[in-house]
């Protein structure tokens, strides 16, 4: 388990930022839109949704993107389990969760049904099977025995948080990436552009969302 936690400021509008690497949690603008743009449309979901589909993130944080995908899931009429999987170094306390995650009304019938049921680690909530690995992805993520079906990138920015965004980690992404699968995020820093090309992903730079001029997408050879 990991030994330290999330620390938090929360702003004006209730949005929180960590302490540790001085950036929001998610878009200050609309962090769910963000979450349909980056991560479900750059990962071409729901369209590739199918029965035993897996999807891995490093950085959990509040648990939106999760909470997005699962939403979309349950709307796209899947009714077995959707697997994530989450790496992350400094869990959120539940209660701030709860607090972030009132921000978006949208996702209150699933976003409820986890903060029920979360205790950390694992969580089985019938059509998804939820768990968050905690502590250096650099440390557990090569020993993770599995493959996802597609990438959440979303750690805290590159140029505050590069641990997470640094050539090992991206070849640790791509070896654990089933063949034609994908990755996305919302950054499009060369070098981690270059290290998901080296470690053997086709990248294309897209359009990003509000003040991000692009992102990445990134596809398995």
């Amino acid at each position: 388990m990991a030994d330290q936690r999330a620390e938090l400021t929360w702003t004006e509008d209730q949005i929180p930022v960590s302490d540790r690497f001085d950036d929001p949690y998610y878009s200050l603008q609309n962090g769910l839109e963000e979450t349909r743009h980056v991560f479900l449309a750059g990962n071409d979901l729901p369209a590739r949704f199918a029965p035993g589909f897996h999807i891995a993130e490093l950085g959990f944080g509040t648990g939106l993107n999760m909470l997005t995908a699962w939403s979309e899931w349950e709307k796209a009429g899947q009714t077995t389990p959707l697997t994530f999987t989450s790496f992350e170094a400094f869990p959120m306390e539940p209660g701030d969760m709860a607090r972030a995650l009132a921000a978006f009304p949208e996702l209150a019938s699933w976003s409820g049904r986890f903060l029920d049921q979360w205790q950390g680690g694992r969580c089985d909530l019938g059509t998804l099977h939820l768990e968050v690995v905690e502590g250096d992805a650099r440390q557990t993520l090569p020993v993770w025995k599995a493959e996802a079906d597609a990438w959440f990138l979303d750690g805290f920015s590159p140029a505050k948080n590069p641990e997470l965004w640094g050539a090992d980690l991206m070849q640790q992404v791509a070896d654990h990436t089933a063949h034609g699968g994908s990755a996305a995020t919302y950054t499009a820093a060369g070098f981690v552009r270059r290290g998901l090309e080296d470690a053997g992903f086709t990248v294309t730079r897209t359009p990003g969302y509000g003040r991000k001029r692009h992102m990445t997408r990134a596809v398995r050879k």
